[in-house]
């Protein structure tokens, strides 16, 4: 039986930027995170397969999706935390 770890066990802040990454917690590697928005509103990412995509109006709460980047432009959601 497959055993999924639904905790996380780092967690940071994330500022929006159109140019950097979320800095990683594994010695540079970009290796995903998902996202806990604290504050709703638009939020544009960049997933770990490369996709650019608006989520339109997102809800406060987890975003299951595995992201490496927040883009400045196109987030008006705040609060952001990143969760490894």
């Amino acid at each position: 039986m497959a055993y999924q770890k639904l905790q996380g066990y780092r967690a940071s802040a994330v500022t929006p930027s159109d140019t950097d990454f979320i800095p990683s917690v594994m010695n540079g590697i970009i290796d995903g995170c998902v996202l806990y928005i604290g504050t709703a509103g638009n939020i544009t990412v960049q997933t770990i397969g490369g996709d650019n995509i608006l989520f339109s109006n997102h809800p406060v709460g987890y975003m299951p999706v595995q992201v490496k980047q927040v883009f400045a432009t196109g987030t008006a959601a705040a609060n952001i935390v990143a969760i490894w």
